[in-house]
């Protein structure tokens, strides 16, 4: 475990605390223990079967004529080959989280050494080939969305006033412009996130 004592934890209303939240933590995080890695499998089987079972041929057969499915039908291999297409769109998720998430740390100070070590350890020429737009100079004013939530934003940088602002299309369709008020890529990110999150799209409930 590292040593937590030192490191600074403003509230959001204290002046320092985008200064603090653009601090790079070292190390950003503990390795995982295999109970982790195993409580992390148990909640992906949980949504990847859930979503399987939304559209499994087989299920759906049997709710069209009102019968509940016996939970032993999940070993019907079509009902393992919904499943395997449910795993395919989990990869497809964690791979958008993963470019999202090396985006805003990238922009946030990281380098591609930092977001190479994060993913798996691999090296940093991998990590710029894998998320080519996470990493900039700071000079640059170039805007690169990020998705999130279901929705859309981008980061804008006046490289003359030094102000950020963002652009936000959330899930629901509802659009946003902030104000070039916010003094980092951090602050003005974690606004764009909070207007996506507050308008993301209800999580479907359970079929059947």
């Amino acid at each position: 475990m590292s040593d937590q004592t030192g490191i600074p934890t403003p509230d959001k209303a204290d002046d320092d605390f985008w200064t603090a939240v653009s601090n790079l933590v070292e190390p950003p995080w503990n390795e995982p223990t295999q109970r982790d890695a195993f409580t992390m499998d148990e909640q992906v089987h949980d949504a990847v079967r859930a979503l399987a079972e939304r559209i499994s041929t087989r299920l759906l057969a049997y709710r069209a004529a009102d019968k509940t499915p016996d939970p032993v039908l999940m070993a019907a291999p079509d009902v393992q080959l919904a499943l395997l297409r449910a795993l395919y769109e989990a990869k497809l998720a964690v791979d958008r989280l993963a470019e999202s998430a090396a985006t805003v740390a990238g922009r946030g100070g990281a380098s591609y050494a930092q977001l190479g070590a994060a993913w798996g350890g691999i090296k940093r020429q991998s990590a710029r080939v894998k998320w080519p737009h996470a990493v900039v100079r700071k000079t640059a004013a170039e805007s690169i969305p990020l998705n999130y939530a279901g929705g859309t934003a981008v980061v804008h940088h006046d490289a003359e006033s030094e102000a950020w602002w963002y652009t936000a299309t959330a899930a629901d369709r509802q659009e946003r412009e902030s104000e070039p008020v916010h003094g980092s890529y951090a602050e003005a990110i974690a606004g764009a996130t909070e207007f996506l999150l507050a308008h993301a799209l209800p999580a479907e409930g359970p079929t059947g």
